[in-house]
Order: structure tokens, then sequence, then C-alpha cells
């Protein structure tokens, strides 16, 4: 494992976007860990992600912002709710909010996958790494 503390020092392996109080973002970690595979850690609550990374883990995921977006979260219902949002400011507020962001995800250099449920990581690894 490896854990690197900004972007500029990433190398193209497995990345987790991990949020360290989310038991199934544990539960992502541990099968990373249990993988062999060599990987970093990547705490997006600290390190926020840029729009231009959202948008393209976006494009990786093949998702659209609403579906990254845990909307049951409480700034979500306070904030976000009741408006109608482009993609792009969909973008922003999980730029900004990265709380929203719905983890674990986990992403080489070719694709992405939501860790929820974990066995979409099992998959993942067996199908796309390196």
């Amino acid at each position: 494992m490896l854990i690197f503390n900004t972007q500029s020092e990433l190398p193209a392996m497995i990345t987790i976007y991990h949020n360290t109080r989310c038991k199934k973002s544990r539960e992502g970690l541990e099968i990373l860990e249990n993988s062999g595979k060599e990987f970093q850690i990547r705490e997006y609550l600290k390190e926020p992600l840029s729009e231009k990374e959202l948008s393209g883990l976006l494009e990786k995921l093949s998702m659209t912002p609403i579906q990254l977006i845990r909307t049951k979260e409480s700034i979500w219902k306070e904030k976000f709710q009741d408006k109608d949002l482009s993609d792009n400011e969909l973008i922003t507020v999980m730029a900004k909010y990265p709380k929203l962001i719905e983890r674990p995800i986990i992403e080489n250099k070719n694709a992405a996958v939501v860790g929820r449920p974990p066995v979409n990581i099992e998959n993942f690894l067996k199908k796309f790494s390196e």
C-alpha cells in the first residue's frame, strides 16, 4: 500500500477515494489490502477532488453527477434538494462539499467503480487491474 498526499505524486495505478469514517469505504480498503495489488489511498475529505478530476471520474464511472451524489446527506437536503442544478453545477457542489460524493470509489487509468456493494470492487479488480 502506498499513501500519497498530493495528486501530482500519483503514478498510474489503482486509487481508492476513501473516507475513514465510512464502513463501506473501510470494507473497500480491506478488499484492496487483501488483493495483493499496489494501490494508493486518497482521503478525499482531506484532499477534495477538483471539478476537472470529478468530471474525469464521472466519465470513467459512466455516471451522471446526480448518480454520484449522496442525496440522503443533510448538506444535500438543506442546501440543494429543492434546486434544479445542471450537471456542471452538481460537479461544483461535489467539489465544494466532498462529503456528498458516494464512496468508496476505486479507479485505475482506464476505469472506475463505486464500491457499493463491495463485490463491485472485487469484480473491478478481476476485470480492470493492470
